[in-house]
């Protein structure tokens, strides 16, 4: 069975001039913005996977707290 891995992660959200600003502490440069809060943080969730997949085709480090799951097949 193939693993992945279950990330939590809290959101912080502000009122900006255009609308509403997503952002996710632990993950340097997962933020975004959006005219709902709910689009800034669909957006936000989008940015950290681009991030994520990012970091594992260098080989990086994704140094943030996450849980194993197994995958349904």
């Amino acid at each position: 069975m193939k693993k992945s891995k279950a990330i939590m992660a809290s959101i912080e959200i502000e009122k900006n001039d255009d609308g509403f600003l997503a952002r996710i502490p632990g993950i340097q440069g997962a933020f975004a913005e959006g005219d709902t809060v709910e689009e800034a943080v669909f957006n936000c969730i989008d940015v950290a996977k681009m991030i994520f997949v990012y970091r594992k085709e260098r080989n990086e480090s994704i140094s943030f707290n996450g849980v194993i799951t197994p995958q349904k097949t």
